[in-house]
Formats: structure tokens, C-alpha cells, sequence
């Protein structure tokens, strides 16, 4: 029987960081939804579909085939065929991603993957609504959050150390829209579940978190 665990929280909450570093203590896999969701947008753009028509985005997804390998240990994002890790963590495709995962045909393509995933795996899974849509048996569930200053720095300095840097401002403007819509949005809004546990990152380092997390893990039974 698989282990599950559900990692929820905004923009630029440090998730995929996190989620990565207990998979790798836990031997889990680890599954990036936000990843997924970005090559759908990175395929949107590229085929010049505007965010805001929802029609062209629900029509033109369908022809995005988005599958998760491990080459080397790490996971590589496929869309349709190509790995597109070094494309899918722009701004520009971000907010596409925000945008597309509203409307429910890019949803329920992506919906099914990742549920069989967790069936047959001892999984870490993070994204805006695992606890609460995606997997919402999951063993241990945790809203993970910061202020919008403090993600939009970890954003600044990501960006800059990749060397495509953007204006701190605008990263916390575009991070604060960002977070409007996620929460906004009709069809599974960003929102912490019930049952999860809010772990707020602002004044505490990766280890720290992960230490945090890890401890929950262990009181909730994880093996």
C-alpha cells in the first residue's frame, strides 16, 4: 500500500525545494504538479494561444502529451517527447501555468497521471490543491507558506543565480496577482486543507523546514 504525502502553498513558498529534499530522505518520489502544469503553458505559448481565451486553451491542450522520467536520479519533464526542464521556469511561463489551471480540460488531463502515480508509489506530491483535490486521502498534508516579500526574494535570487534576472518588484507584484488568482479561482482554489498543517517558512532556513516537516512525517506514521 502507498504512503502519500501532500504539499500545498503559494507561489515562490519554497515546495518543489522542499518536497525535493524529503524525497530524497524518505526515498519517495517525488512528483512536481507545478512542473507538469508549466509544460502545458510552455506548449500554450508556444502555440501562441493568449491566457485569457479559455476556449483555445481547453481545444489547443489536447495536443500536449506531459510525462515525468528520473534520468540520472533526477526528474526530467517530457512534453511531447522533449524534456523541457531548462524551458518551463520563466516568468512568462508561470503565469501561464496560473492561468491554465483553471480551466478544467488542462486539469483533468493531467488529473489522472498523477493520481495513478500516488496509487503505486510512495509519493511526495506539492503543488496548489493536493490535500484538498488532488489526493485528498493523503497521509500527511501540509500548507506550506511565507510572506510575499520573503518568496519574492527566494524568487529575485533564483532567478539571478540562473542568470535571467527580473526586477524585485515586479517578481513581488507578479507573486501577489499570482497568489489573487490562485485563491480566487472557481474550480480548485488554493486553500489550505482541514487537516493539513501550516508550516510558515518566512524566518526559517531549508533545513529547518524540511526538519519540520520530516518530524510531522514520522508523528503521522510515515515509513
Amino acid at each position: 500500500m502507498s504512503y502519500n504525502i501532500a504539499i500545498d502553498g503559494p507561489a515562490g513558498a519554497g515546495k518543489s525545494t522542499i518536497a525535493k529534499q524529503l524525497a530524497k530522505k524518505l526515498g519517495y518520489v517525488y512528483v512536481d504538479t507545478g512542473a507538469m502544469y508549466r509544460a502545458i503553458a510552455l506548449y500554450l505559448l508556444r502555440e501562441k494561444v493568449k491566457p485569457d481565451d479559455t476556449e483555445a486553451v481547453s481545444n489547443t491542450c489536447t495536443g500536449a502529451e506531459v510525462t515525468l522520467i528520473y534520468q540520472n536520479g533526477e526528474q526530467a519533464v517530457l512534453l511531447n517527447g522533449e524534456n523541457v526542464n531548462g524551458f518551463i521556469r520563466t516568468e512568462e511561463v508561470g503565469n501561464m501555468a496560473s492561468r491554465a489551471s483553471a480551466v478544467p480540460a488542462v486539469r483533468e488531463r493531467l488529473l489522472q497521471l498523477q493520481r495513478d502515480l500516488a496509487s503505486s508509489e510512495n509519493v511526495i506530491m506539492d503543488g496548489r490543491d493536493i490535500g484538498t483535490c488532488v489526493l485528498p486521502n493523503a497521509d500527511v498534508k501540509i500548507f506550506l507558506t511565507a510572506n510575499s516579500a520573503v518568496r519574492a526574494k527566494r524568487r529575485y535570487e533564483e532567478l539571478l543565480a540562473k542568470g535571467t534576472p527580473e526586477a524585485f518588484e515586479k517578481i513581488e507584484k507578479d507573486i501577489i496577482e499570482r497568489d489573487a488568482r490562485d485563491r480566487n479561482r472557481e474550480i480548485a482554489p488554493l486553500r489550505q486543507a482541514e487537516d493539513a498543517y501550516l508550516v510558515d517558512t518566512s524566518d526559517m532556513d531549508i533545513p529547518q523546514v524540511v526538519d519540520t516537516i520530516l518530524e510531522i512525517c514520522r508523528q503521522k506514521g510515515c515509513r
